[in-house]
């Protein structure tokens, strides 16, 4: 044990000191104040970035270098960088194909995605050193496309929290606001987006990582269905768990950009990359003149959306209400028992087989000693305690408490057996069956809802908030496509708690982080959500939104950080 701590923090000093080194290697203009032309640069959307690289107008190697000035500040100033992959990527900027669709153009990765090379060590100390020997199926297409993958960003240790936090890289901070959540799994790429170190880059989701992520920090971001875009050869967590499906998605700046990548990643027939993609091209969705009806999620019945991201809805529904669209409060299959069958499915193995690198499982890769997220802490501590001791609290809950919400929970909080296993597969398509059923009947174009109860929590929130994340996991249960685009800000004066009496232990916990004076500032998002693989669609009905917001002069404002 003793041995296994002290290898634990050499490794930790010794990747933050290469991390700092790589940046310090680089050429002395990476660390000198961003020129009018490099502002200009990473002013532009990323479809005339292309265009200018394309008629070169603009060489890759400027705009590589805007972006990586911008990059190094954004992680002085949030610490949201992994790998510092420049200096590579300076080569790479030379030699890039100028007649791709994202021809020059920087792209952020999440730490899990594969490059040849370096390291995706997810945060554990025992994966350091250890480079990925070949390209992921994403980072090739990506290359082929003509873009440049120049850094990675920070995530949670084991890929469970809204929380960007580990020991090998530590704590990320949220662009807005300091002392937040910038958001996890994907949360040191929200918060690069967000400060402007990027325009485009990539998170993964299994339940809600790209979408907490994207409403806590102020970016746009569409969770792909399984099987639309690439996910083989990257690192995970948790491997072979496909009970919930964990997928690859993109996470942009502004909803042109989003649009852009989409499509520039589709066009390159992402299934001649990666077995696991089905054969959609990209489809043309044109919902101009047409009145559509969405559906609001107002409350899943485990916490209710805190005044802030209700507002936030309420001024989404009245825009669309406003410009002649039908508005319906749905009631659907209970998004409880949705969240009961998820989370059960999700850690069916009580987190025993929680490591896969290089497509090898890596039983228990944490080390002695070796920090991890608080509320992955309370979650395993409950897979350890005995069956007995579950049940009496479980009973405690149930009858002492009256809180059936907790108790349901903890009540399924065990190791499954393979019959147990496909017993919850077999609930989890009843369900989903029971959400077509509904959205047939109710003719549904949308989804509306928040992403999440709550603006980003204060460091240290998933403590008491981890297991309030079911308006994200719900969709990743049913395999919704699902966008999240900023809308407004927390306002002291307008999104206080009056009389608020908490309905579980759930929503206490919830509750318990929420101020809105200290989360002044901080975005708000909300959450489009179509059926499966209707990217498309959801990418339509997200630009729909932010454009109503727009003419009524309401339109998100993107954070600008100067250097």
């Amino acid at each position: 044990m003793l041995f296994g701590n002290l290898f634990h923090r050499q490794n930790c000093q010794a990747k933050r000191r290469e991390r700092e080194d790589r940046i310090q290697s680089l050429p002395a203009a990476f660390r000198s104040p961003l020129t009018v032309g490099e502002e200009e640069i990473l002013s532009l959307l990323t479809s005339e970035v292309v265009r200018r690289v394309q008629a070169g107008e603009l060489q890759s190697s400027d705009v590589l270098k805007a972006y990586g000035k911008k990059a190094i500040k954004a992680q002085e100033a949030t610490n949201c960088l992994t790998e510092v992959m420049i200096e590579q990527a300076q080569v790479w900027a030379k030699k890039c194909n100028l007649k791709g669709p994202l021809a020059g153009m920087p792209v952020s990765l999440k730490d899990t995605a594969g490059v040849a090379g370096y390291d995706a060590c997810v945060g554990y100390s025992a994966w350091t050193n250890k480079p990925i020997k070949k390209d992921s199926a994403l980072v090739r297409l990506l290359r082929d496309a003509g873009a440049i993958p120049f850094v990675k960003t920070n995530i949670p240790i084991t890929l469970l929290s809204f929380e960007s936090n580990n020991d090998v890289f530590g704590m990320s901070e949220n662009p807005h606001v300091k002392g937040f959540s910038p958001g996890g799994s994907s949360g040191g790429e929200a918060a690069l987006l967000a400060y402007g170190g990027s325009r485009i880059g990539i998170g993964t989701d299994v339940a809600g990582s790209v979408r907490c992520p994207a409403h806590y920090s102020g970016v746009y971001t569409i969770k792909a269905s399984m099987h639309r875009f690439p996910k083989t050869g990257n690192g995970t967590s948790m491997p072979g768990q496909i009970g919930i499906p964990a997928v690859y998605s993109p996470m942009t700046r502004t909803l042109e950009d989003l649009e852009t990548f989409w499509k520039a990643v589709v066009s390159m027939k992402p299934w001649e990359y990666d077995y696991s993609c089905v054969p959609i091209p990209w489809r043309n969705v044109d919902l101009s003149g047409k009145k559509l009806r969405f559906g609001v999620l107002w409350d899943d019945g485990v916490v209710a959306p805190s005044p802030a991201c209700r507002r936030a809805l309420k001024n989404v529904v009245d825009t669309l209400v406003l410009a002649g669209h039908e508005i319906v409060t749905i009631n659907p299959p209970s998004p409880y028992e949705g969240l009961k069958v998820a989370s059960q499915l999700l850690l069916a193995d009580a987190g025993k087989a929680n490591g896969c690198y290089q497509g090898k499982i890596v039983r228990k890769p944490m080390r002695w000693g070796e920090w991890n997220d608080l509320g992955m802490v309370q979650a395993f501590k409950m897979f350890g305690v005995p069956s007995f001791v579950r049940r009496l609290y479980t009973w405690y809950l149930r009858y002492i408490s009256r809180d059936e919400i907790s108790a349901g929970l903890v009540e399924g909080w065990y190791q499954k057996d393979v019959v147990e296993y496909y017993g919850l597969i077999a609930q989890r398509e009843a369900y989903r069956e029971k959400w077509f059923e509904m959205w047939s009947h109710d003719a549904l174009d949308f989804v509306l809802t928040v992403p999440n109860a709550l603006p980003a929590v204060p460091h240290g929130g998933m403590k008491k908030g981890w297991k309030a994340c079911g308006y994200t996991f719900l969709f990743n249960l049913l395999d919704y496509t699902a966008g999240v685009l900023p809308i407004t800000h927390v306002d002291r004066a307008l999104d206080g708690v009056t009389n608020f009496r908490a309905r579980n232990a759930i929503e206490a916990g919830a509750y318990a982080m929420y101020d809105a004076d200290r989360m002044h500032g901080l975005p708000i998002g909300v959450q489009v959500v179509g059926r499966r693989l209707e990217e498309e669609k959801v990418l339509e009905g997200m630009k729909l939104i932010e454009g109503l917001l727009h003419e009524e002069g309401r339109a998100y404002i993107l954070l600008q950080k100067t250097a």
